[in-house]
């Protein structure tokens, strides 16, 4: 696309305020292109701006996208409107529902509001008054302000790579106001995982069983099936997210972990329980659906560990728990990712791994001697109460 003619355009003083007339490309309504002429207030007459030659300055350095043709009429777009006509649709079609979902609501709740700058008007500036705006409001943690900032940083991204704009990112050097800090976060001891087996009816002792042995997310967890499993290790091949089976989160999430004798022995007696099923999900609720696992945590879990002196923190404490407890017992961090199949891994190790490696399941191993030697706790599952 041809640049637009050079500009200096027409600056002039009202009252207190420096005003610049010039003519732009406009993105309109329905999609055409049309030329007018707009007026923008550069700056207040005064400290700000004493003469007309500081605010010629401002001039050109406001005219420079413009003359440099660095963008197309498309950047005239408001950035609301780019976000929701093209951004927003480009991630729910590359990414995960699940992702999509996410920017959409952190979008609408904390950015839409705030977004009405022309995209190629935006400046670093405006990223960091509108990060500081929402931090004010909402007093958010320091880690949900840098995924605001990265999904801003996406947007122009986004834009640079479409050819809507040519210039570098304005959100690059935004420096993240003070936020509030993270909540601690939980690991489940071996003393806490052994009581709640040893008060929680079947299935859902072997649920409890398969997320505190295996470390899987709590969609993996939903989304286990029995012909993945071979009695030494279960592969994870996708999960479940409000009814929507996704591929696991990385490359390396699809992989097997294995299995621990007490993990095996309980669910044997669950899959002999469940009627002998080759195939399908592990876990299924009474309705046949996958078991909602946030339900059972209010209905049966929660209500039965709090009596037996236990405080629920949630699924993920479960996968903390092991990593904490392997690292306890001597386990190297890099053994631990393995197990638990993290992105954070050298780069030759990010690829699919068919079978686990044998360090990973000398450390599980290592996992299951501690446990046979735990007090009190009984894993054979046959003769417990059913629920669900």
């Amino acid at each position: 696309m041809k640049g637009t003619r050079h500009q200096e355009g027409y600056l002039y003083r009202k009252g207190s305020i420096w005003l610049l007339r010039y003519y732009d490309s406009e993105f309109a309504a329905d999609g055409s292109v049309r030329r007018v002429q707009k007026t923008k207030k550069l700056a207040n007459f005064g400290l700000e701006c004493p003469n007309k030659t500081a605010a010629r300055d401002r001039a050109r350095e406001f005219l420079e996208s413009i003359n440099l043709a660095r963008s197309t009429p498309e950047s005239a777009m408001s950035l609301i409107r780019f976000t929701e006509d093209r951004y927003l649709p480009f991630v729910e079609e590359h990414n995960r529902i699940s992702t999509f979902r996410g920017y959409r609501n952190m979008w609408r709740r904390y950015l839409e509001p705030r977004c009405d700058n022309m995209l190629r008007e935006f400046r670093t500036v405006d990223g960091e008054r509108i990060l500081e705006s929402i931090a004010k409001e909402h007093k958010l943690t320091s880690t949900t302000l840098a995924h605001i900032k990265a999904f801003l940083s996406g947007i122009f991204r986004y834009a640079k790579r479409q050819g809507v704009v040519n210039s570098e990112n304005p959100m690059r050097d935004v420096v993240l106001p003070k936020g509030k800090p993270a909540g601690e976060t939980y690991a489940y001891s071996l003393e806490e995982i052994t009581l709640m087996l040893n008060v929680l009816p079947e299935p859902v002792s072997t649920i409890i069983a398969a997320a505190a042995f295996t470390g899987v997310r709590k969609g993996e967890l939903r989304g286990l099936l029995w012909e993945n499993y071979d009695g030494e290790q279960i592969l994870i091949s996708h999960s479940i997210w409000r009814g929507h089976a996704l591929e696991p989160k990385t490359r390396k999430g699809k992989a097997p972990v294995p299995v621990i004798a007490q993990l095996a022995r309980l669910l044997d007696s669950h899959r002999r329980l469940s009627g002998n099923p080759a195939n399908g999900l592990m876990f299924l609720s009474s309705a046949g659906k996958p078991v909602n696992l946030d339900a059972l945590a209010a209905k049966v879990i929660v209500p039965l560990i709090t009596k037996a002196g236990v405080r629920w923190h949630g699924w993920h404490a479960f996968r903390r728990g092991l990593a904490t407890n392997l690292y306890q017992f001597g386990v190297s961090d890099k053994i631990i990712q393995r197990i638990l199949r993290q992105a954070t891994v050298a780069v030759t190790q990010n690829c699919y791994i068919k079978t686990a490696d044998s360090d990973a399941v000398a450390a599980m191993q290592q996992f299951q001697r501690s446990l046979e030697y735990a007090p009190n706790m009984h894993l054979s599952g046959a003769d417990r109460p059913r629920v669900m």
